[in-house]
């Protein structure tokens, strides 16, 4: 087996396909970065290599962190081009915004038997985009849910801003917060102007398999530590048939990467991106690193067990 790029136009999905160099029946699909061609992708593809793992990495489009109306059939492509590569076992991982992708995923495709979802939401997200119109980095999409399935938009959870206000929130949050991003209180907002419903969550009880969701309660982006006991409180009051493990930290910031995959992305600074980024990552940069090697670990122990 050898690398191939998948393009939506020829392919039906836009991705790369990372094989490992060892016999294995197990195949991950990861989404990391705005790119499945990347430096974060194939830092991600490469780690999970070494654990004997073969990937594909996807992403939205060739380049683009925007999540706007992506159809999850992208997914079952994907799944159908791994069995033909002799895969039976598949996992999904994301991160961030495709955490909450990765959860969606494992929810409506049965086959994956494992999923991992770092700093992720309970929550479809509306759409956005990013493409600095009117000089704003990002603003939401006009009435795009993050995702689709057979066509229609899931229902979403609206941004309390719209564009360019909802830039210009991000940016003071994170001005008066010392961080190089930060939208917690944009997000908290939107839910109380617009209490979640039912139809916005993501229904996790359908996911099979073994289920970690991993976050940090000083997590700037949004409190991922409370959607994460919620999605646990979901679970213990529905039928469900998935295992379910949450790892939860008070440090760690957004970036609950394990420290290995972080250090091969960035051999000389995997902390100092971090306190770059985050206040609490420059606050309190042991704790954030013991957290991400622990991730490392227990993760690594989870991925020999699958």
């Amino acid at each position: 087996m050898k690398k191939q790029v998948f393009r939506i136009e020829m392919d039906g999905f836009n991705g790369a396909w990372y094989p490992a160099t060892v016999e294995t029946d197990r195949g991950i699909i990861v989404m990391l970065g705005d790119s499945s061609e990347d430096l974060m992708a194939r830092t991600g593809a490469k780690w999970l290599n070494r654990q004997g793992i073969h990937v594909l990495a996807m992403s939205p489009d060739k380049k683009d962190y925007g999540h706007h109306d992506l159809p999850l059939e992208h997914f079952g492509l994907a799944l159908s081009f791994m069995k033909k590569e002799g895969c039976e076992k598949f996992g999904v991982i994301g991160a961030s915004t495709t955490g909450m992708m990765a959860l969606l995923a494992a929810s409506y495709y049965p086959e994956f038997s494992l999923t991992v979802a770092m700093s992720p939401s309970d929550f479809v997200m509306e759409g956005f985009y990013r493409d600095n119109k009117d000089g704003m980095e990002e603003r939401p999409g006009d009435g795009e849910s993050t995702v689709t399935w057979k066509g229609k938009r899931l229902p979403y959870l609206p941004y309390a801003y719209r564009h360019p206000e909802y830039w210009k929130m991000i940016q003071k949050e994170s001005k008066a917060s010392g961080n190089k991003v930060a939208s917690r209180e944009l997000f908290d907002e939107s839910e109380r102007r617009h209490p979640l419903r039912e139809e916005e969550k993501i229904k996790v009880e359908r996911i099979k398999g073994r289920l970690i969701l991993i976050g940090a309660e000083d997590d700037v982006l949004w409190d991922t530590c409370r959607y994460i006991r919620r999605m646990e409180k979901r679970l213990s009051e529905m039928k469900h048939d998935c295992v379910c493990e949450s790892w939860l930290y008070e440090h760690g910031t957004h970036f609950v990467f394990p420290e290995s995959m972080l250090k091969m992305m960035l051999p000389l600074g995997s902390s100092v991106l971090v306190s770059f980024m985050f206040k609490a990552g420059k606050d309190f940069p042991r704790e954030c690193r013991e957290t991400r090697v622990d991730i490392d670990t227990r993760l690594k122990k989870v991925l020999r067990q699958w």
